[in-house]
């Protein structure tokens, strides 16, 4: 099993609204390194820290699960959407995605300013290195069990 932190901004898809659907298909990424992460690394059951970027205070919010194996990204073939690729055909897709199935909110938010504060326990943490910008980063089963134990303090 591997672990995940995938970012969304929440007036665009939050925690909430994936626990009233459910399960929802990642849609949108258009970054070589996140799609990757979907398409060639993410298998079904892998955990995900769901997490609010652009937000008032960035952070982990919930827990969520990898629910689908890789497919095409439809909104890649749609004219009428933001993520619309026009070198990007049904025989040659160039973005993937997985499904997202909601599991808990967190008990408590950990925003991206307490996670700083544990940079020695969550060790080469690829959301707190400087200049990172990637909607997907992988999280070792140690940071996931690190953060899991933030979630208690307090």
């Amino acid at each position: 099993m591997r672990y995940w932190l995938m970012k969304s901004e929440p007036d665009a898809f939050s925690i909430d609204d994936l626990a009233k659907v459910g399960q929802e298909p990642w849609s949108g990424v258009r970054n070589y390194q996140a799609r990757n992460f979907m398409w060639k690394d993410m298998r079904v059951g892998d955990g995900v820290f769901f997490y609010h970027s652009n937000a008032k205070v960035p952070g982990i919010v919930g827990l969520a699960k990898v629910a689908s194996t890789a497919y095409p990204d439809p909104t890649q073939f749609d004219p009428d959407s933001d993520y619309f690729d026009p070198k990007a055909t049904p025989d040659n897709p160039r973005w993937y995605l997985v499904d997202v199935a909601f599991e808990r909110r967190l008990k408590r938010e950990l925003s991206l300013e307490e996670l700083k504060t544990h940079t020695l326990a969550l060790g080469d943490f690829a959301l707190l290195n400087r200049g990172n910008r990637l909607s997907i980063v992988p999280v070792s089963k140690a940071q996931w069990q690190t953060i899991l134990k933030l979630e208690k303090i307090k």
